[in-house]
């Protein structure tokens, strides 16, 4: 499956039901070495007025390793974990 097949699905969380938008609204992390990817980085949403710079400040990720199954319409995960630094989009 390609990466562009994936961005149209939606993000919820298993435990608690959370839909977290969808998958285009993420940052892909990888590794810079080995080009592997290690979950996507979700954006705060939040207000904001128009002209404001779209500066918005990530709060949690999704690891690749927490994706329990990706259907049709959803990708299902079972946790975020905090923004760790050294990985790249």
């Amino acid at each position: 499956m390609l990466l562009s097949e994936l961005a149209d699905k939606e993000l919820i969380q298993m435990s608690d039901g959370v839909r977290c938008g969808l998958l285009a609204e993420t940052e892909c992390l990888l590794d810079p070495k080995t080009g592997q990817i290690y979950g996507f980085e979700l954006v705060q949403r939040g207000y904001r007025l128009p002209f404001q710079s779209k500066d918005q400040k990530p709060q949690s990720y999704i690891p690749w390793t927490e994706i329990s199954l990706i259907g049709e319409d959803r990708i299902l995960f079972k946790k975020t974990q905090p923004l760790k630094s050294g990985y790249t989009k």
